[in-house]
């Protein structure tokens, strides 16, 4: 039989988000680790602008997606696509696994299919949950996106509980908890070590209201001794960002939304200490220095009452960021372990073209 063929849909590459990254690296670490010919289906170029507060742009991820979908299209009608073939999509909120799933099978084409989830609907705090939440349209466009994928992929336990918590009829064997395939950013990273760290704080997030922004913003008045920047306020580009991270001595989260959190393993990487609530994704990922009660920043009025326990935290590990080091490098070590590896990505889809060869 012929060599299988992954075909990795990918999501649009904006250059501020790690979306860009993934376009440059996730190929190559692909043909790394798995034993197929690997072929990217993109949609070609896409507004840089993000609809405000979101991470992408919401008409033009759409145009992405159909340009995407011509492709597939063809490559079926000429033949092109076989038995054993693999399409992962990089962002499993793709509508397009529908009438890719519907191609293969009417034109019974035994393919496999995986896809990372990232966000929807059944997070409150998502732009999907609160703007449209529990409509029947993309609750059950969501469900059936999952059940068009024999392979769903999530970073982290807490995102496939949220997931299994509203869809009680998905099934489970289908969710595979893998990290994200993101082993390049200890390189990418790496000339940004070492750097002299000053008295600064940064918000790596997104300005939207999961993020609760106004907390980090009152926290700069509480705390005048402490350089505070909201990096999305500054239109960085990515170097610059990263200049700054390697001169943090904190980052800092009081997130209501979280199914794994890039910016905070980035700052990691460079001795940047993560302070982050007790819930989430972080539950499960944060060593306990670096992590606060979540009743704190549950709310703005519930960090109203807990504003002075937060102010003493924040002081406390700047004022004694050194003896943290030690504790920030096991951090290090089980977020690249567990979470920022592709290592169970690649040989869940290793196994599945080594299985049709």
């Amino acid at each position: 039989m012929a060599r299988s063929t992954v075909y990795i849909v990918d999501i649009e590459a904006v250059d501020t988000r790690y979306t860009a990254q993934w376009k440059e690296h996730l190929p190559k670490q692909l043909k790394s680790h798995v034993d197929a010919k690997i072929e990217v289906i993109s949609g070609g170029d896409v507004p840089q602008t993000t609809t405000p507060g979101a991470f992408l742009n919401f008409g033009g991820t759409n145009v992405y997606k159909s340009k995407q979908l011509e492709q597939i299209g063809e490559l079926f009608t000429k033949g092109k696509i076989k038995n054993g073939d693999y399409f992962l999509y990089t962002d499993a909120w793709n509508p397009t696994v529908i009438q890719l799933r519907y191609m293969a099978e009417l034109l019974g084409v035994d393919i496999r299919i995986g896809g990372l989830w990232h966000a929807g609907s059944y997070d409150s705090q998502d732009f999907l949950g609160r703007l449209i939440g529990e409509t029947p349209w993309v609750r059950h466009a969501e469900e059936s996106m999952y059940h068009c994928y024999d392979d769903n992929f999530y970073a982290t336990k807490f995102h496939i509980s949220m997931f299994q918590e509203a869809f009680k009829n998905a099934k489970k064997k289908l969710a595979k908890r893998t990290g994200w395939p993101m082993e390049y950013l200890a390189d990418t990273l790496a000339p940004y070590q070492g750097m002299e760290k000053r008295d600064l704080i940064l918000f790596p997030h997104r300005i939207a209201p999961e993020k609760q922004p106004d907390i980090f913003r009152d926290l700069k008045q509480q705390l005048p001794q402490y350089e505070f920047v909201m990096c999305q306020e500054q239109e960085l580009t990515k170097n610059e960002y990263h200049n700054l991270l390697g001169e943090a001595k904190m980052v800092f989260s009081a997130n209501l939304q979280e199914t794994l959190g890039i910016s905070w393993y980035e700052g990691v990487l460079v001795n940047t200490i993560p302070l982050v609530p007790d819930r989430l994704s972080y539950s499960e990922m944060a060593l306990d220095p670096f992590s606060y009660p979540s009743a704190w920043t549950k709310s703005w009025k519930m960090y109203e009452r807990n504003r002075s326990h937060v102010v003493n935290r924040i002081t406390y590990l700047m004022s004694n960021y050194e003896d943290y080091l030690p504790a920030l490098l096991k951090q290090k070590r089980k977020l690249e372990r567990d979470y920022f590896s592709g290592e169970k990505l690649y040989k869940v889809i290793n196994d599945a073209v080594k299985q049709d060869t």
